[in-house]
């Protein structure tokens, strides 16, 4: 999957993407990575969001969810 390609169609389509990876949570052994999804598309302000192990688990998490609010995420 192309990430880049993923976010640039949430922006285009008024969605704001968020990824994070935090050093200290890798340090500890935790869901370092974060995922959030906000913007105009989303319904009253809601914010689709997950901390998980690694990128593709936000992905595996957070797609789904933001298809079935209506946006289009190529593959």
């Amino acid at each position: 999957m192309d990430v880049a390609r993923v976010m640039e169609s949430l922006a285009e389509q008024g969605v704001t993407v968020l990824f994070k990876v935090d050093a200290e949570r890798i340090r500890d052994a935790t869901k370092p990575w974060t995922f959030v999804a906000s913007g105009s598309p989303l319904r009253d302000d809601l914010l689709v969001r997950t901390d998980a192990v690694s990128l593709e688990a936000c992905l595996e998490v957070c797609l789904p969810r933001l298809r079935e609010l209506g946006l289009v995420i190529p593959d």
